[in-house]
């Protein structure tokens, strides 16, 4: 398989795919661009390359895998914001297939990627007792 340059497909899938066809916000936009940063940074410093030379397959699941662990571990991102990069990830490899049959199974493997289970918690509110309280409490200062 003849090694394909990231830089092509990340330009096509920022400006054909998120900005044409999506009409993503600019929030989304620079939410996908942080990733790709940290991602091509992270990868760069793995591989031994700089991320103008980088190819498709060597952003295999085990160097995601390493990355997403490595923004929970140094940067101390939580697990939404590893499920949120994990989301940027997969947006670009659904791109990535659709344009570039060969890479369907690399691309699968990645698809599949299992986002990380988080505790939602609950918003709670003041009950009567601790109102009452809050409202003595604001009177008497």
């Amino acid at each position: 398989m003849k090694a394909i340059s990231l830089s092509v497909l990340i330009q096509k899938f920022f400006t054909e795919r998120l900005f044409n066809q999506m009409d993503a916000s600019n929030h989304t936009i620079a939410s996908y661009r942080d990733t790709f940063r940290l991602l091509l940074n992270f990868a760069s410093e793995k591989i031994g390359k700089t991320p103008t030379k980088l190819c498709i397959d060597e952003l295999d699941v085990e160097l995601i895998g390493l990355f997403l662990d490595n923004m929970e571990s140094k940067r101390k991102n939580s697990s939404r914001s590893r499920n949120t990069r994990l989301a940027a990830i997969r947006s670009f490899f659904r791109f990535v297939a659709i344009n570039e049959p060969a890479y369907m199974f690399h691309c699968q493997r990645i698809l599949s990627m299992p986002g990380k289970r988080y505790v939602k918690r609950n918003i709670e509110y003041l009950n009567r007792n601790e109102m009452r309280d809050c409202i003595l409490k604001s009177v008497h200062n």
